[in-house]
């Protein structure tokens, strides 16, 4: 399959390398939403890793919503699994991004962020009924 690589000579963790990789193959489109992923023995064999290596990662990816798992058929990248997959620094870092931008802008229009955040908090009320 090719679509991750792990190396036993570097530091970083396998786990941590093939979590990465599929990550990765999943942010950037080389797995899409209902593509089958390898069985956790496949992939053992494949990488030359041990299969409980795999099952973690799998696991960790399936609670993070990344893939999903269907007893007795096999995982599957889920269908918002694209955007769970980004690293969570990641997301956290564009939010930060968005949070500057928008305050900014709203200082310049010549709001205080206490009148920002009460009009979010009623937006966050108003959507919730």
């Amino acid at each position: 399959m090719g679509l991750v690589t792990v190396d036993t000579r570097d530091a970083t963790p396998i786990y941590a390398q093939l979590e990465r990789g599929l990550r990765a193959a999943i942010a950037t489109g080389r797995l899409q939403p209902g593509d089958q992923l390898p069985t956790v023995r496949e992939f053992a064999v494949e990488l030359r890793i041990n299969a409980n290596t795999v099952a973690r990662v799998y696991a960790e990816l399936e609670r993070a919503g990344v893939i999903e798992t269907r007893r007795g058929v096999g995982s599957f990248v889920s269908a918002a699994g694209r955007a769970e997959a980004r690293p969570a620094g990641e997301k956290t870092k564009r939010l930060r991004g968005f949070v500057t931008q928008m305050l900014s802008e709203a200082e310049r229009a010549g709001f205080t962020i206490d009148e920002v955040l009460v009009e979010l908090n009623g937006h966050r009320h108003t959507a919730d009924r």
